[in-house]
């Protein structure tokens, strides 16, 4: 499982070197994509290829359905690590999450999140965040802590 948060820089080739505990993890091939939040999700190939079955369940014939796998599929790409550990993070992924130089990697147990630092400052502010109120709402989906 992922987990952690990592600060690093994408350098002026767009390349973006990935913690040793993550590349472990991940493996030779994985896929980079669009993620929610303004971020980009990293998978496993083992963990996209079970997800891609559950995109190819859903409905054609519904709008939100259709806008949702176009969104998270046609923004991936298959990643393999250079030998410094470094990836190639695609310009127009980099331009989706806003992506320059700074960024935080987010394990995330089965993914990794990679944020442009300010989006993550933005959205991860966790003294603005009321966690007991999202804890509470969450005991409805099974989480008890």
């Amino acid at each position: 499982m992922f987990r952690g948060e990592y600060n690093h820089s994408v350098d002026t080739k767009g390349r973006l070197i990935i913690p040793s505990k993550f590349r472990e993890l991940l493996g030779e091939e994985f896929i980079v994509t669009r993620g929610l939040d303004g971020c980009l999700f990293v998978f496993p190939m083992k963990e996209w290829e079970e997800y891609e079955e559950k995109l190819r369940k859903l409905p054609t014939t519904n709008k939100n359905a259709r806008s949702f796998v176009r969104f998270l599929t046609a923004g991936a790409t298959s990643c393999e690590f250079d030998k410094q550990g470094r990836i190639l993070l695609p310009a127009t992924l980099r331009k989706f999450a806003g992506i320059e130089k700074d960024v935080v990697l987010a394990g995330l147990l089965n993914r990794i999140e990679i944020w442009s630092e300010e989006k993550w400052n933005q959205n991860n502010n966790y003294d603005e965040i009321d966690m007991d109120e999202i804890a509470g709402q969450l005991t409805e989906l099974g989480l008890d802590i």
